[in-house]
C-alpha cells in the first residue's frame, strides 16, 4: 500500500533499517514527523526521473543546493565528496540487467549518505537494490547507513565478475577455434564488440576502484570499525577485474592480428606460386611467339619433325628452370 502511494511521489520506496537487519516501510507522508531511534536508519530510494524528486529535495530534504543539483545532474561519473558534518555524496555505477540492455551501458545510482539517513536516486531499476530490499524482508539485512553502502556497493561489484568472466569465456572460444584449425576464420565483429565492451567497463570502473581506496582510508564516525577491511577488499577485487578486463582486451587484439597474419601468409604464398608459375611460362611464351611468327627462316618449319623439336625445347627450358629455382632455394 505504501509502495503505491509513494510512487507518486517518485519515492521508489521508504525504509526505516531496524539495526537487526530488518526493516519497515514507511508512507510519504510520515517523513515530516518521523524520529529515529538510536540504532535506527532511514533509507530512501527515489526515482530521478519522476518531477515530485526534484522538488523534494529541493524544498523538503535538507540538503544544500550544492548537494541537490549533484545528485539531479544529467551526467555524471563516480565519484566520492566529502561533505561537512560527516556526510557523503557518492557515485556508483552498476552493471544494466534491465531486459534489452547493453550490459556494458552501466547504470548509476547517486546517494547522500550521514549516519543515520541514505538518500539514493537512480534513473533505470537496479538489481541491486531490489537484492537488499529481499535481504531486509528476510531480517538478514543491513543494520546501519553504513553497512547499507558497504552492501550496496558489494552487490554492484558482483554483477561486474560474471560479465568479465563471460567477455573471458569468448576470447577463450576464439583462441580455441583458431589455435585447432587453421581455417578457421574468427569474427573480426565479435572481437570488436568483445574489446568495446572491455573497454565501456574499464571506463567506469576504473574511477570506482579509486573510490574504496578513499572509503578504505577516510573514516567517518558513524561506520563501524570492520568497514574499511570490506571496502579494501572490494578495492581488490576490482583490481582483478581491471586486470582481466585488460587481458581480455589484449587477448583479443591478438586473435585478431593472428588472423591477420595468417591471411597475409597465405596471399604472400598463393603470390609467390603465381610468381614461380609466371616465371616458368615467360621464356616458354616468349619461345612459342618466336616460333609462331609469319616469317620464313623458322628452324624446323618443313621438317616433319620440327613440332617435336619445338615441343621438346619448350619442355628443356622448364626443366632448366624448375633446376636453377631449385639451385636458387626459391621453390
Amino acid at each position: 500500500m505504501f509502495e503505491e502511494d509513494n510512487a507518486q511521489w517518485g519515492l521508489v520506496h521508504a525504509l526505516v533499517l531496524d539495526g537487526r537487519g530488518g526493516a519497515r516501510s514507511i508512507a510519504r507522508t510520515e517523513l515530516d514527523d518521523l524520529h529515529l531511534q538510536p540504532e535506527q536508519s532511514l533509507w530512501l530510494h527515489w526515482d530521478r526521473s519522476h518531477p515530485q524528486t526534484r522538488s523534494w529535495l529541493l524544498r523538503e530534504s535538507g540538503l544544500s543546493e550544492f548537494s541537490c543539483d549533484l545528485l539531479l545532474e544529467e551526467n555524471t561519473r563516480p565519484r566520492l565528496l566529502p561533505l561537512v558534518n560527516e556526510q557523503m555524496l557518492l557515485f556508483l555505477r552498476g552493471v544494466n540487467l534491465n531486459p534489452g540492455a547493453e550490459p556494458e551501458d552501466m547504470v548509476s545510482v547517486r546517494i547522500f549518505a550521514e549516519a543515520q539517513r541514505v538518500i539514493s536516486l537512480r534513473l533505470r531499476p537496479l538489481r541491486a537494490s531490489d537484492e537488499i530490499l529481499q535481504l531486509l524482508d528476510e531480517g538478514r539485512g543491513p543494520k546501519s547507513a553504513s553497512e547499507l553502502l558497504l552492501l550496496m556497493a558489494e552487490l554492484l561489484t558482483e554483477k561486474v565478475q560474471a560479465l568479465v568472466s563471460d567477455l573471458s569465456e569468448l576470447v577463450d572460444l576464439e583462441e580455441e577455434k583458431v589455435e585447432s584449425d587453421e581455417r578457421y576464420t574468427p569474427e573480426h565483429g565479435s572481437l570488436q564488440q568483445i574489446r568495446r565492451r572491455a573497454a565501456g567497463l574499464r571506463r567506469f570502473l576504473a574511477p570506482q576502484r579509486e573510490i574504496y581506496v578513499q572509503l578504505t582510508r577516510n573514516k567517518w564516525s558513524w561506520f563501524a570499525e570492520a568497514d574499511a577491511d570490506y571496502w579494501n577488499e572490494l578495492n581488490n577485487s576490482l583490481i582483478r577485474y581491471l586486470e582481466e578486463l585488460e587481458l581480455a582486451r589484449e587477448r583479443a587484439a591478438l586473435v585478431l592480428e593472428s588472423e591477420d597474419r595468417r591471411r597475409s601468409e597465405r596471399m604472400n604464398r598463393t603470390m609467390y606460386r603465381f610468381g614461380i608459375i609466371t616465371c616458368i611460362f615467360l621464356p616458354m611464351s616468349f619461345v612459342t611467339g618466336l616460333l609462331g611468327i609469319n616469317v620464313g627462316g623458322i628452324p624446323g618449319s618443313s621438317s616433319p619433325y620440327g613440332f617435336l623439336f619445338a615441343s621438346l625445347l619448350v619442355l628443356g627450358l622448364a626443366v632448366g628452370q624448375w633446376w636453377l629455382f631449385r639451385r636458387l632455394r626459391w621453390v
